[in-house]
């Protein structure tokens, strides 16, 4: 069976990017900080149980993570759940740099 290596690690990240909802909940948290479910239901137009629901998928990727305070769950961005997805987007990043390295080589050779 093939192997699709860092994508394999990646994928679930992705899924869970995938739905713009969830996005938009990462999103507000990365700008307006830690909070809970509630104080999120006001700034995204969908339920506390959906809100919910989407931060339980994004918990179980590692994107966020949250703490109980009281009878609240105070969630946040989990930084670390973003390396590996940061890592496989660099890849792309640095196969752009070493083309248009290799696109200068090529150019000056051709001068000479």
């Amino acid at each position: 069976m093939e192997t699709y290596g860092s994508l394999e690690a990646v994928g679930p990240v992705l899924d869970a990017l995938g739905d713009p909802t969830r996005r938009v909940i990462l999103e507000t948290l990365r700008t307006g900080g830690p909070c809970s479910v509630g104080v999120l239901a006001e700034r995204v137009p969908v339920s506390r149980p959906a809100i919910s629901q989407h931060l339980k998928v994004l918990g179980a990727v590692g994107l966020v993570q949250h703490e109980s305070r009281g009878t609240r769950n105070i969630y946040r961005v989990h930084q670390a759940g973003l390396d590996e997805l940061r890592s496989w987007l660099d890849e792309f990043w640095g196969d752009t740099l070493q083309a248009y390295a290799d696109h200068v080589r090529r150019t000056e050779e051709e001068r000479k």
